[in-house]
């Protein structure tokens, strides 16, 4: 008799909840328009594709072409004609996806014409005459979302994908727009929706069927195992979050140890001006480059020294300790003529010159260098070779801007760090990537927190401890969809161009 009710309660909790997630799905941007939109990029190209949308999409291959029977997903090459005039457009291929199987779900047609400026005039003014209109940014994703083709988080992975920069930008935005952070999402809602069931079973039909207690202790286990899980996601040094927006990188040293000339050398190109005068660098000059397959923000800045009257170069320095403290990563530039001149060990010159520029509390960690700074050693060319090789037993790396040896040690080294700060990216393990899912993750354990808190006082009410579990599982649907409101997907949706 349990077994008949429970299993009956467990399916009316997630049917409410799913029912719930997907009522506002209803207004489905599926009001009935077809839509049209150049889905390639703008300008002169070889090459054009324009995507039409919506029930009536077949329409335009009827009226603008001579295809007499169509197969799904068939490329057929044929003249494409003003619907009204009859005159050829262009000769192009035009494709047919049925609905459901296409990107939107919905009936969909594509033109793939040549992509002259004349031509697709043409073709969106023939189209207009069909009676279809032009997508605003974002619509063909949005009803991809109504129809259940794509989840937000797949939505936001294919807007990095085709913002990506990096190869590491790439890989990561490729796994959220596979479903990967999707699945591992949904999996945390399905045990809170699960134990969810369990619990309101328990309140239930707990006293007139002698259900035992293990039940609910079974549930807390789950819970506190959850819990554990969504902490430890939280704890990742915001690696995803990182990589997509790109690492913060900072450059400092004394003035004239070769700021301005390793960033023109990492830019491959003189993008801030160098000179032989101490303090040519005034302000800070930011930049964003591809190091080693990761996105770096890169920012050279004035040189540190206690000794300046002058007030913009004052300015300058304390915009550079600004920069610094912000930081991800921090690149500490040292000149290898002044270190030769010392007879003191590297270590200990790193020391004392990392306390002249006044950066031990940022970047001395119980008398260790911090790990997100790195030291280069600039102007090796001007060294014995005897002490070059010394520097590289105290992890550090020596290069010349001048003829850039040792830029590939560089290189490699800095994409060590790089993989440290940002990871790298796995289907088995992805990262949270946008702030909006870390709120939301954050939100979820806040209640199950509070679960716990409720449950271990006297007298406790469950029905109300059950609120929390619900409202966790809330905000996990936020992320991937099944909660949502309109003004997150205009948010997510915004940035999106048309045609996608």
């Amino acid at each position: 008799m349990f077994l008949t009710k429970h299993f009956f309660r467990v399916s009316i909790v997630l049917l409410k909840f799913n029912l719930a997630s997907r009522t506002f799905l209803s207004k489905a941007a599926n009001s009935g328009s077809t839509i049209f939109a150049l889905s390639s990029g703008q300008g002169k190209c070889g090459v054009a594709v324009v995507r039409i949308s919506g029930s009536n999409a077949r329409a335009a291959l009827e009226k603008m072409t001579n295809i007499s029977k169509l197969e799904p997903r068939k490329a057929y090459l044929r003249n494409i004609k003003n619907p009204e005039t009859g005159e050829v457009i262009d000769q192009g291929l035009c494709l047919w996806f049925p609905r459901p199987h296409s990107f939107t779900g919905e009936d969909s047609v594509e033109f793939q014409v040549h992509g002259g400026v004349a031509i697709l005039s043409a073709l969106m003014t023939a189209l207009s005459k069909i009676k279809f209109r032009p997508a605003v940014p974002g619509e063909f994703t949005r009803r991809a979302f109504f129809n259940n083709k794509l989840d937000l988080t797949e939505i936001e992975g294919l807007a990095d994908l085709i913002h990506a920069e990096t190869e590491q930008q790439r890989k990561q935005a490729l796994i959220q727009a596979h479903g990967n952070l999707s699945t591992f999402y949904s999996s945390w809602r399905e045990i809170l929706l699960r134990c969810l069931a369990y619990i309101e079973a328990y309140i239930d039909f707990g006293e007139e069927d002698n259900i035992q207690s293990d039940v609910f202790q079974q549930c807390n286990v789950d819970l506190e195992y959850l819990a554990s899980k969504i902490e430890k996601h939280l704890a990742d040094g915001r690696k995803g979050e990182i990589l997509r927006s790109g690492i913060r990188t900072v450059i400092i040293g004394e003035p004239n140890v070769g700021k301005s000339s390793l960033l023109n050398c990492l830019v491959q190109r003189n993008a801030a001006i160098v000179t032989s005068i101490p303090g040519t660098t005034r302000d800070v000059v930011e930049l964003t480059a591809n190091v080693a397959g990761y996105p770096i923000l890169l920012a050279d800045t004035a040189g540190l020294h206690k000794f300046s009257n002058d007030i913009v170069e004052m300015e300058g320095i304390r915009r550079a300790r600004d920069q610094a403290i912000k930081a991800d990563f921090i690149v500490l530039v040292v000149n290898a003529e002044e270190y030769a001149k010392e007879q003191k060990s590297f270590d200990q010159y790193l020391i004392n010159y990392i306390r002249t520029l006044e950066l031990e509390d940022l970047l001395l960690v119980n008398g260790q260098l911090s790990s997100n700074c790195m030291i280069v050693v600039n102007k090796i060319d001007l060294l014995a070779n005897d002490v070059k090789e010394s520097l590289k037993a105290h992890n550090s790396v020596g290069i010349s801007c001048t003829n850039e040896e040792g830029f590939q040690d560089l290189l490699g080294s800095m994409r060590e760090y790089f993989e440290k700060i940002c990871g790298n990216p796995s289907a088995e393990n992805p990262t949270i990537s946008q702030e909006r899912h870390r709120n939301h993750v954050r939100d979820c354990h806040e209640c199950l927190l509070k679960y716990f808190d409720m449950i271990s006082r006297e007298n406790y009410d469950i029905v109300l401890a059950a609120q929390e579990i619900r409202k966790a599982a809330r905000e996990i649907g936020k992320i991937t969809g099944y909660v949502s409101t309109e003004e997150i997907l205009d948010t997510i949706f915004q940035n999106f161009c048309i045609g996608k």
